[in-house]
């Protein structure tokens, strides 16, 4: 009986021990702290490969936005509506026509102009058919943010404005007038209809609406109070989505005229809505195409490092195994290594690449534009790498025979 006892205690201090997790993580991050020049060197191509990446997407993607940019400034996401033109009797939108187009859900902004047939001029001297051809329009409060306008001198029409005798002059109908800036507190005087104005602002060019350039504006409610305008628009600006330009023209006419809609011309989408969707989906194949580059790149790296450190380390493995180590601790170290390397070398590449993608768009003058998904990708693919990549090496570590692997050193 006593003879037993003996026996079982001796076979239960050769069993292997078992290693708690955080003593596994330690025995991963050994072969790190050890060979700190090995580790480091290892990192540095792993974060090459995902800076590779970052840059890869990075920089297409900051010229990607610049382009956009630069095509979203003809009015890829703009339409007009107008009654149609040479009808008789004349065709008039309806009153509550712009309420109703912008309810339409994709609509983000709906304005409009109603040119009633008067003119301006500087003095009530002016002799008759001298107005230098400028069309004096009730405008609502939002026209700027339909048209991208800006205003180069003064203010705009808001709503305390547009209920008074005040008018914003286009930047054409202002050099045709003499005007060059406005002093709100000393304010110049124009005659529309027979009233008196004082000019509140000038607009800068507006390239999306040159017919704004040669306005005089009023507000709607001082068109209705001074100028007796019957409250029906000439003209509707809307702002959408590029993805539901398409959808809201379908739509716009019979809205906006729901018992004439074939009364109602809808301008049809730039030519540059083509251009901005055909390069979207052109930068996004490139960026898939490099992204997966980049990765497998990084794979490659991770997967030699992990290979040559087994066979260096030979002997470590086999010292480990002859005292005790099991297959699967061995796997467990080497797996862990990979992982840490892998992070390790991840991040450091997503912020150096986030870094070169900065300074290089900064030099082009482009937005800088890091997508989100790299950056992603970046750490999740270096993390999902440096497991497969450390797998068959670990593999391989666990099935060294010991005394082979003394042997052999």
């Amino acid at each position: 009986m006593r003879r037993t006892r003996e026996a079982a205690r001796v076979d239960r201090d050769a069993a292997p021990v078992r290693l708690a997790p955080a003593d596994l993580i330690g025995l991963g991050l050994l072969g790190l702290r050890t060979r700190t020049a090995r580790a480091a060197l290892s990192a540095l191509g792993i974060a090459i490969g995902i800076a590779t990446l970052v840059l890869v997407t990075g920089i297409p993607a900051s010229s990607q936005r610049a382009l956009e940019e630069k095509l979203a400034a003809l009015g890829t996401n703009r339409l007009q509506v107008t009654p149609a033109p040479n009808r008789e009797p004349p065709v008039k939108l309806p009153v509550e026509s712009v309420d109703m187009v912008s309810r339409i859900a994709p609509v983000t902004v709906a304005s409009a102009t109603a040119d009633f047939g008067l003119n301006v001029a500087r003095s009530d001297r002016t002799g008759p058919g001298d107005y230098n051809a400028i069309a004096v329009v009730a405008t609502r409060t939002n026209l700027l943010a339909a048209i991208d306008g800006r205003v180069r001198s003064g203010r705009f029409l808001d709503s305390a404005m547009e209920r008074l005798p005040t008018v914003v002059l286009g930047s054409v109908a202002a050099q045709r007038l003499g005007f060059t800036t406005v002093d709100l507190s000393q304010p110049i005087q124009v005659h529309l209809g027979g009233q008196r104005f004082s000019v509140i602002g000038i607009l800068d060019p507006v390239p999306l609406a040159p017919e704004i350039d040669r306005s005089a504006m009023i507000g709607w409610e001082a068109a209705n109070r001074w100028l007796r305008f019957d409250g029906h628009p000439t003209r509707i600006y809307v702002q959408t989505t590029d993805a539901q330009v398409v959808a809201v023209r379908s739509v716009l006419a019979a809205t906006a005229n729901p018992e004439h809609p074939g009364d109602v011309l809808v301008s049809r989408p730039s030519d540059g809505l083509a251009a901005k969707q055909a390069v979207r989906q052109t930068f996004n194949s490139l960026l898939l195409g490099l992204a997966g580059i980049a990765l497998l790149v990084g794979g490659i790296g991770v997967a030699n490092t992990m290979y040559i450190s087994v066979l260096e380390r030979r002997r470590e493995i086999g010292l480990r195994r002859a005292l005790g180590a099991n297959r699967g601790q061995v796997r467990i170290q080497f797996v862990t290594e990979s992982i840490v390397l892998s992070a390790l070398g991840g991040a450091a590449g997503v912020l150096t690449g986030a870094v070169a993608v900065a300074g290089y768009a900064t030099l082009q003058h482009w937005p800088v534009t890091i997508p989100p998904a790299a950056a992603a990708a970046g750490l999740g693919g270096a993390l999902v790498v440096g497991v497969l990549a450390g797998v068959y090496p670990a593999m391989r570590a666990a099935s060294l025979d010991p005394t082979e692997s003394l042997a052999s050193v």
